[in-house]
């Protein structure tokens, strides 16, 4: 594979290998990609902008599965609701399923997500005493607990590093170059294989806010980004 400045040539990138031929020279890939993230933060700062990622390990897990399909605001809405009449796993275990659904009606799929929450306190309060793990293999034990939740308990409650990968996360990773993947799980697994490891617990943040204010989906806002150049779409002016 031929390499321009340590970074494998776009043109020649395999599944997995990251950032754009087009990316500003630095002297390593870690250089690359600690300036890129750096610029992102500088842009949007690295502490949590949601009510439910800035709570304890708890508020950030009901957060979390609450937020499916859901905006971020709607989220927080039925979180704070859920969450000031059911503040602990055992609360929320013992809480009859109809009010724990009229309290999350904001969320998309509410009657889904309040079998599911209630599911979930019971096994805190079964298999770990009514706290949440914070290990990632016990977290996916959980009922509906994938990668990218796990990923989001152990960042955002326990500030373990960790990558939680979303539709924002995986867009702007490909866009950017930094992966080229078909899927968030793998990208995540390619995230994890080059994230230098003092950004680990800003990636998700950084780019989800990215995503959601300037690179967005059908018409990325190109010309106001911190990164342009590092995104070959930015460099060229494009915005489809």
């Amino acid at each position: 594979m031929r390499v321009m400045d340590g970074i494998p040539a776009l043109d020649e990138r395999r599944e997995g290998d990251v950032m754009s031929k087009d990316a500003p020279n630095t002297d390593t890939l870690a250089g690359h990609l600690s300036a890129l993230f750096q610029a992102l933060a500088d842009a949007y700062g690295v502490h949590p902008w949601n009510w439910h990622t800035k709570g304890d390990p708890f508020r950030v897990l009901v957060g979390t599965l609450l937020s499916h399909r859901t905006r971020d605001a709607k989220t927080d809405e039925a979180a704070r609701a859920l969450l000031d009449r059911y503040g602990t796993a055992k609360d929320l275990a013992e809480a009859p399923v109809e009010h724990i659904a009229s309290l999350v009606r904001p969320v998309n799929f509410y009657k889904t997500k309040a079998r599911r929450l209630k599911e979930v306190a019971r096994c805190l309060v079964t298999r770990h005493g009514g706290h949440v793990p914070d290990q990632a293999a016990e977290l996916m034990a959980l009922p509906g607990v994938g990668p990218k939740t796990a990923a989001c308990v152990l960042v955002y409650g326990f500030r373990k590093p960790a990558i939680p990968v979303d539709v924002h996360v995986h867009r702007i990773s490909n866009r950017l170059g930094l992966v080229a993947t078909r899927t968030p799980l793998e990208t995540q697994k390619a995230l994890e294989r080059c994230i230098p490891d003092g950004w680990l617990l800003h990636v998700n943040e950084l780019l989800v806010k990215h995503g959601q204010t300037t690179c967005l989906p059908r018409h990325p806002k190109c010309d106001r980004c911190a990164v342009r150049l590092w995104c070959a779409m930015g460099r060229n002016g494009l915005s489809h």
